[in-house]
């Protein structure tokens, strides 16, 4: 009996180190690392132009190095690595690790990292944003299949919430502003999502949705939400 004992406990002392190995493995499969290098080239970007609206040009590289430390991927991805080990354990953790590790759940990872890189450019961003200006209100197929993902994430109130969550200081009146900021988050995402899932095949984008309407799914879109939500809270303070 007493072995046993000791096994037993054992196995339970185990068991965060094990949890925290699959929540590595998480983050690798949702490639977190690639996207948050990816938001501090953006980041950087802006703070050329607040070097040059609000600063004169006269940051120097002492500008940029506080950007860059404030922008730091590992710190990124640490906010979000704890949201996610708080919102998903066990079988749904295993079920999003199995969707985005191959198929269509790595080719979605992808896409939406290539795109979020592109759309960094102006010229390419304009453009995503007049072709879904164009489309917008219409019965496109694949309009309506963008929506159904952004409806089943609730993403642009999400989105919403965490921009006037991030820029709180700098807003005079946050009510004032929503209305403004719904719009431009809604054009940016649906034009987003519209570049990044343009190689898909229907049937791939069809599988993404019904995979964002579980349990895994939805626990996921929550916990990426939160995370990244924190993390620029973060940026957006310091």
């Amino acid at each position: 009996m007493r072995t046993f004992i000791i096994a037993v406990g054992l196995w339970l002392l185990a068991l965060p180190v094990w949890a925290d190995a699959r929540t590595t493995v998480l983050v690798d499969v949702l490639r977190l690392g690639e996207l948050a290098e990816i938001l501090q080239r953006e980041g950087l970007e802006n703070a050329e132009q607040l070097d040059r609206d609000m600063l004169g040009g006269q940051g120097g590289p002492g500008w940029e190095l506080q950007v860059r430390a404030i922008y730091s991927p590992e710190r990124i991805v640490e906010t979000v690595r704890t949201a996610l080990q708080i919102a998903l354990m066990g079988q749904e953790r295993e079920d999003v690790i199995r969707f985005f590790a191959q198929g269509t759940g790595a080719q979605i990872i992808a896409l939406e990292n290539e795109a979020r890189a592109a759309i960094t450019d102006p010229e390419i961003e304009e453009a995503a944003r007049a072709q879904f200006s164009v489309l917008d209100g219409t019965a496109d197929a694949r309009l309506a299949q963008i929506t159904a993902l952004i409806d089943s994430g609730d993403m642009v109130e999400r989105n919403v919430a965490a921009a006037m969550n991030s820029n709180f200081q700098m807003l005079a009146d946050v009510t004032q502003q929503h209305d403004a900021v719904s719009e431009d988050t809604r054009s940016w995402l649906y034009s987003y999502l519209a570049l990044a899932y343009s190689p898909l095949e229907d049937d791939a984008l069809e599988r993404y949705i019904a995979f964002s309407k579980t349990d895994a799914g939805r626990s996921l879109n929550s916990a990426l939400f939160d995370g990244f939500g924190a993390a620029y809270e973060d940026v957006s303070y310091a």
